[in-house]
């Protein structure tokens, strides 16, 4: 039997998503902003929910191309709130576009990428928690980047909501120690 970190639990869309994708460094701009954009669209709800919909998103905001999504309009935002296929909250839907021109000015000045990794030197950040109960919901990094985030622009980017972020991104190892995927 795998040894996994315990939150997947029995559902296979979550351990293929702990298996492959949480915790794997993501260096692709464009990716990172799409897994922040979906990580605020979270607040409030489970993972679950957001990854049974992430198709719908990709979708509806045009394969979180924030080039495009910069672009949109009120018209844009009605639209989205009509689409039941993603979370339908006016808030994070302009949060989403906002944070697309924060992006656009971070990207063009050092890369959005570069920004994220400077604050863990270029590579992911190794803890040894020995249960999901010693992994926090935030940290003193956390709530740098989030500042930082919001300083440049960002919406929807707590220190809790940038926490996971960066775990599943990869910039935090926080699989716990008996985890399969914990030494990679």
């Amino acid at each position: 039997m795998v040894e996994r970190c315990g939150w997947p639990g029995d559902d296979p869309i979550y351990q293929a998503y702990h298996d492959t994708e949480w915790g794997v460094p993501e260096y692709d701009s464009r990716a990172l902003w799409e897994k922040l954009i979906l990580d605020g669209f979270q607040a409030g709800l489970s993972w679950i929910t957001i990854l049974k919909k992430r198709d719908n998103f990709r979708t509806a905001f045009a394969g979180f191309d924030p080039n495009i999504v910069a672009e949109w309009d009120e018209k844009d935002v009605l639209r989205l709130l009509d689409n039941a296929g993603i979370i339908r909250h006016r808030g994070k839907i302009e949060a989403t576009i906002t944070n697309a021109r924060a992006w656009q000015k971070i990207d063009a000045e050092q890369g959005f990428d570069t920004f994220l990794w400077n604050y863990v030197d270029g590579k992911p950040l190794v803890n040894a928690w020995a249960s999901p109960a010693d992994v926090p919901a935030q940290t003193a990094l956390s709530q740098q980047v989030s500042k930082d985030l919001k300083k440049a622009g960002f919406k929807f980017c707590g220190p809790t909501i940038v926490y996971a972020f960066m775990q599943a991104c990869g910039l935090i190892n926080d699989h716990i120690i008996t985890c399969h995927r914990h030494p990679r």
